[in-house]
């Protein structure tokens, strides 16, 4: 039975959101609140979105929607290229810059009547992201260039880019069809559902097609798998594209929340926050196998943690010091002298239960 738990894929993520629920259940018995309360689900009524759910676990799975996004591309170019994409955060705010420019005019501050179409504007930026994506797949791909440093590139200038569309504004576009990708579908918070329906799409697509088995194949070993008559490139080019488009869904549902453009702060923190996931779903940062599922767990693992940083009274300055902490062990206990020390003691222990 312990063999097998150890080897279940989920693992890792399953016990880390553990022990995040049992975190909260502590602090609100020592703080005499309902230790159940960090379940605790309901319906209230609002004056602006009607009846809407209600609680701590609605709220986290709400706000690490845009996380579970990312995680998604993120965990097919970690798998691909054994490389990770720091831009991600980056292109969601330029992404979500160029839609509420075209959908204000270029210039404008505020406005509630849109200068385009919505579906203009929500194209637009799935366009700029999957271009962004493919500029950084042709430098990883093509030119060789390893990942941190190509996506280096748009981590530095993508913000800059959508301040100069913007015109060093916070583009307001407060119109009721556009707050919608933020807001609420009946009862269900919209970012939920855009990412079921992510993930879903996802998901079909790997399983029921090649897909996934190419890109772990060309992570685990690119000459062979261009040997056996994969094209590498195109695979990695593809992981690198579809992150950017990702990214692109990411940053719509950022800008919808707030109705506007803050290029300096949409997508903020989030590549690593997306790196994380892929890093506590239990999938390796060194590419080949991935586990979709791991990475998604992870992703909403990484909002609970927030969650409850700031339940304990952390400030958001403070809180990517207690995730740089969790990222140190996540790495030290995935690294193979830690493994192989693990191995050997369980093998100690096991010949001196024989011995006995």
């Amino acid at each position: 039975m312990w063999k097998k738990i150890k080897s279940w894929p989920l693992l890792l993520p399953v016990v880390a959101l553990i022990l995040v629920m049992a975190v909260n259940i502590i602090h609100d018995a020592a703080t005499g609140a309902n230790p159940l309360s960090f379940f605790m689900i309901s319906l209230r009524d609002t004056t602006t979105s009607g009846t809407i759910l209600y609680g701590r676990i609605v709220d986290i799975i709400n706000r690490g929607s845009e996380v579970a996004i990312l995680a998604i591309g993120m965990t097919l170019v970690v798998s691909a290229s054994a490389g990770t994409d720091i831009s991600v955060g980056s292109v969601m705010s330029l992404c979500a810059s160029f839609m509420c420019m075209m959908l204000a005019g270029y210039g404008v501050s505020s406005t509630t009547t849109l200068a385009v179409p919505l579906v203009i504007g929500l194209v637009a930026a799935i366009v700029m992201g999957i271009v962004c994506g493919a500029f950084n797949g042709t430098l990883v791909a093509h030119l060789s260039i390893q990942p941190m440093v190509a996506t280096l590139i748009l981590y530095s200038a993508a913000r800059a880019i959508g301040l100069l569309l913007c015109n060093d504004l916070i583009v307001y576009v407060r119109n009721p069809s556009f707050a919608y990708f933020g807001a609420f579908t009946g009862p269900i918070p919209t970012p939920i559902i855009i990412t079921v329906i992510c993930i879903v799409i996802v998901s079909l697509v790997l399983r029921k097609t090649a897909l996934g088995m190419y890109i772990q194949s060309v992570g685990i070993n690119a000459k062979a798998s261009r040997i056996a008559g994969l094209n590498s490139k195109l695979l990695i080019f593809l992981a690198y594209t579809l992150c950017g488009l990702f990214a692109a869904i990411a940053g719509i549902v950022a800008s919808s929340r707030i109705t506007s453009a803050d290029s300096n702060n949409i997508g903020l923190y989030l590549e690593m926050d997306a790196i994380l996931s892929v890093a506590l779903g239990g999938n390796s940062l060194g590419g080949g196998k991935f586990n979709l599922a791991g990475s998604i767990i992870g992703a909403y693992t990484i909002q609970a943690i927030t969650t409850t940083l700031y339940a304990l009274g952390v400030s958001s300055i403070q809180a990517p010091v207690f995730k740089a902490v969790i990222v140190i062990l996540i790495v030290v206990i995935e690294a193979p002298p830690f493994k192989a020390f693990v191995s050997k003691l369980s093998a100690a222990n096991a010949a001196k239960g024989v011995r006995a």
